[in-house]
């Protein structure tokens, strides 16, 4: 039995879920295969910490819609969610009723608009990145990628609604959906700009906005093209140019590139918070409620003594260096053995010989 375009569709959407549901994680920290550094680079960049309690990071729901720059990517992916769902809907449409051409039937002029697109997307972002860091600012770099791709793109929108040929048509179209590929590098990415710990969220949020212009848009087409009405189509282009245009200009004045105040973790789960050990509960005793770690060595945690090379003849300069993954970032760092001293704690200032030193509780050094 052979499928339909449609059951072939579904297919393929099936395969891919399966696909991401194997391959995604959570968060660097729990995928399975990944490198060292490009955990310690995803995890510096979007601000993760082993100091930072998640249990107690809530969401910001009230600063995320009390923000202006928040409210600029959201109009801005609606602005582009219009025009998206405008060609991928009713240009087969509009190419058959204005000029008798069968565009669906045409597989490569149908394609060849996302085809450019798909060239424009990694230029636009190299581009950007380039000026990012040697040129421009953040915020600076997202307008004029935004605003610059998506101003073209409405440009030539109205170009393609009052074409009277289907070579102009069709060489509009191309070059708009291809300037909306340099947009890709503003409005798209910035949720990383301005909240990278909640990005997922606003990404998520300013989809789902943009996905109503899918309901509006086609509702809208319909109305001003029933019974094959020409004269319909270059007010739905124009419609489409002046939703591009409203995006750009509330992007341009409110957008922003720079970490927002809100996007921190909170005080509350930075604080007095310890990594957890894979130390067994046998090992977790002795006079600092921590192993002694001449006792034993598993294969998750393991201690090792070394001799300070300045006078190891004193316990007070022994040092231990862990294996942990919960130290691992910081490269195999050496910690003082804490020491008791007239405080009690072991963690205060002592003096060793003729040398004040300040011992630091291992758990706690380097964050």
């Amino acid at each position: 039995m052979e499928l339909k375009k449609t059951d072939k569709m579904c297919v393929i959407g099936i395969m891919w879920f399966f696909w991401w549901w194997n391959v995604t994680h959570e968060r660097p920290s729990l995928h399975p295969t990944i490198s060292e550094a490009e955990r310690t680079y995803i995890e510096t960049s979007i601000g993760e910490s082993p100091t930072i309690n998640e249990s107690k990071i809530p969401i910001p729901w009230r600063k995320f819609f009390t923000s202006l720059p928040v409210y600029a990517i959201i109009i801005a992916n609606f602005a582009r969610s219009w025009s998206f769902y405008l060609l991928i809907t009713k240009s087969p449409k509009y190419f058959r009723e204005v000029f008798g051409y069968n565009l669906a039937e045409t597989g490569f002029l149908s394609a060849l608009p996302h085809l450019v697109m798909a060239v424009i997307v990694p230029i636009g972002g190299q581009l950007a990145d380039k000026l990012r860091k040697n040129t421009l600012s953040t915020t600076a770099v997202r307008k004029i990628f935004n605003c610059g791709g998506f101003g073209m793109e409405a440009i030539f929108l109205i170009g393609v609604g009052y074409s009277k040929t289907i070579t102009s048509a069709l060489v509009c179209l191309v070059l708009a959906v291809g300037f909306s590929g340099f947009a890709i590098s503003g409005y798209n990415v910035n949720h990383l700009d301005i909240a990278p710990r909640y990005a997922s969220i606003l990404m998520g949020l300013s989809n789902g906005v943009g996905t109503i212009s899918g309901m509006i848009c086609p509702i809208t087409t319909e109305l001003l093209t029933k019974n094959q009405n020409k004269e319909g189509w270059p007010i739905v282009f124009l419609i489409a140019s002046l939703v591009h245009f409203a995006g750009v200009t509330f992007y341009a004045i409110f957008a922003s590139g720079e970490k927002q105040p809100w996007a921190d973790a909170p005080e509350e789960a930075q604080c007095n918070w310890q990594p957890p050990t894979d130390l067994p509960a046998e090992m977790m005793h002795g006079e600092y409620g921590y192993a002694d770690p001449t006792e034993r060595k598993d294969n998750n945690l393991s201690f090792r003594r070394v001799s300070n090379q300045r006078n190891s003849s004193t316990d007070s300069n022994q040092f231990y260096t862990s294996s942990s993954r919960y130290t691992s970032g910081y490269n195999q760092s050496t910690v003082n053995e804490p020491l008791v001293n007239s405080q009690g704690y072991g963690y205060g200032e002592t003096l060793s010989g003729t040398t004040k030193e300040q011992n630091v509780n291992p758990y706690h050094q380097g964050y």
